[in-house]
């Protein structure tokens, strides 16, 4: 009985259970399968894959990140305000990279040396960057002077557009450095037990700072993305994202208790997440009980983490 939940709930087991389940949408949604769908599907999660990146490692190392969907809009509004001030996409993509960064930086920083909760801070970074992005835009979207801009979301490298390559590389090198890294090897050896990392000689608080910084970086890496996909700086965008990239990761097999994960399991959360709403949209489901299933599939996702937790517990 325990090897069939240990399939079932397991990497392997996850896979299996997104492909029979992508078979039966694909056979019973019409227009399901067609190239264009399929493209607008994997554009639609790229938000989602670009932030699950980094929140994996938050959470695998006993932490998470609510600040995510404000630092978002925020480095688009910068990417986009910076670009229209100096002329310059780069200086605008630079600036909104570092704008991202020290959002992560400061979330790290005060989770690690201070010793306050991760909830409570990223809650207070929430509210303070978002209210940055409205008071920077007086609470309105801010459009692109450089039409040169919408090519990061537009321009296409074998038919398939740029920001799903994006998404793609940095699964590889997220899912690199997870695996064949030391910095990931200590990611989960902190999120297993915090305090025997410490006595092994690993810096915890050096560690919780960088993957903090590295999860406002990338989050302005989709900032900038998401700027030129919507053809504005959006000071109310992203709402909600930082409640879908962690349905994503636990429904991917990362533990909200610390010390597992896996990107192959992310990505797989991350795709079930997006042909979800891909279904909804396809059959025409009003945007009020998309809401509802959202929250159906985060409660999913928990309830999936606690059974393979206590999985994990049945066999030590």
């Amino acid at each position: 009985m325990v090897s069939i939940k240990k399939i079932l709930l397991g990497e392997q087991g996850l896979v299996v259970i997104f492909l029979l389940a992508f078979a039966v949408v694909a056979l019973t949604v019409p227009n399901f399968l067609t190239e264009r769908n399929m493209l607008g599907l994997l554009q639609s999660v790229v938000t989602i894959g670009i932030v699950a990146c980094t929140m994996m490692f938050c959470l695998a190392s006993r932490d998470f990140d609510l600040s995510v969907g404000s630092t978002v809009a925020f480095t688009g509004m910068i990417a986009v305000m910076a670009s229209n001030a100096t002329g310059s996409i780069v200086l605008g993509l630079l600036a909104a990279l570092a704008g991202g960064f020290i959002v992560g930086l400061f979330n790290g920083v005060v989770i690690a040396k201070f010793r306050i909760n991760a909830l409570i801070t990223t809650l207070a970074t929430m509210q303070i960057v978002r209210g940055l992005a409205l008071i920077s835009s007086d609470g309105r979207a801010v459009g692109i002077n450089d039409p040169s801009f919408y090519q990061l979301a537009l321009s296409k490298f074998l038919g398939i557009p740029t920001p799903i390559w994006v998404m793609g590389l940095l699964f590889v090198i997220f899912g690199f450095v997870l695996n064949r890294t030391v910095f990931g090897k200590n990611t989960l050896a902190i999120g297993g037990n915090p305090e025997a990392s410490r006595l092994a000689g690993v810096n915890v608080d050096s560690m919780r700072i960088w993957i903090f910084a590295l999860q406002g970086l990338v989050c302005g890496i989709a900032g900038i993305l998401l700027a030129s996909r919507i053809t504005s700086g959006q000071p109310n965008a992203a709402t909600g994202l930082e409640l879908s990239v962690i349905s994503a990761c636990v429904l991917g097999g990362v533990s909200l208790a610390g010390g597992r994960a896996a990107m192959l399991g992310v990505i797989v959360g991350v795709l079930i997440m997006g042909i979800a709403e891909n279904v909804m949209n396809l059959l025409n489901i009003q945007a009020f009980y998309q809401y509802v299933v959202r929250g159906c599939i985060l409660l999913i996702a928990v309830l999936l983490d606690n059974l393979r937790s206590n999985m994990i517990g049945f066999r030590g």
